[in-house]
């Protein structure tokens, strides 16, 4: 949720309707984005959701940083492997974007085993549909991880990743990049991740749903 100071140099930016993003509709609502980078448009007047839960920033590259992410396909494997971690290790997504080259994360510490072991599984799912056997490597063996403690680089965090295709000259817009959870926060659609935010903090209201990453079973 954006601070009152953040509202002292906004302009208005246009993002489609709900509708639209989701399946199809006409350009209506207004987001807004300060001087700063991108506030969030959520829904105000909800109680607290996991805002208080530890957050990571995770940054893992392809091998060399080469662009093995380079088309839909392997973007959108990359967002059902980090949805199946989510489930299976009971974490927290509070946004991402899977680039070409690279991926970031901002993520809770989870509630069944180690932030590595998920980061790990999510990493060889992806390789292992990806990558022939014995024919390469295709992540780098690490990955870059910083605590976010604060409300200011929990937003810091969320513009940098939203903004990152514009800035790199992939898109002209952040809804327009379609790897994200840029479009949540603007308008609350739903995709294949599902995103800790106030959005989904209202939708669990609604259900009388416990906020909890629960694993989903057929």
């Amino acid at each position: 949720m954006a601070r009152a100071k953040d509202f002292a140099s906004l302009r208005l930016y246009r993002v489609p309707h709900p509708s639209r993003l989701c399946s199809g509709g006409v350009v209506r609502p207004l987001a807004v984005v300060s001087r700063r980078g991108y506030i969030p448009a959520v829904p105000w007047g909800l109680k607290r959701f996991q805002q208080s839960r530890h957050l990571h920033f995770v940054t893992f590259s392809c091998y060399r940083r080469r662009p093995l992410l380079d088309s839909s396909g392997r973007r959108e494997l990359v967002e059902r492997a980090l949805e199946n971690a989510r489930r299976s290790y009971r974490l927290f997504v509070t946004g991402y974007v899977v680039m070409p080259e690279h991926v970031h994360l901002l993520v809770s510490e989870p509630e069944r085993g180690l932030l590595a072991t998920a980061i790990q599984a999510m990493k060889q799912s992806v390789a292992r549909r990806l990558v022939p056997r014995n024919s390469g490597h295709f992540w780098q063996p690490r990955y870059y991880d910083f605590n976010v403690w604060s409300e200011h680089k929990r937003l810091e965090k969320l513009n940098y990743m939203h903004w990152n295709p514009v800035k790199r000259d992939l898109v002209s817009r952040p809804e327009d990049w379609l790897w994200s959870s840029f479009r949540h926060y603007a308008t609350g659609c739903e995709g294949t991740v599902e995103i800790e935010s106030e959005w989904t903090a209202r939708r669990r209201e609604r259900l009388g749903a416990t906020p909890r990453a629960v694993i989903k079973r057929k």
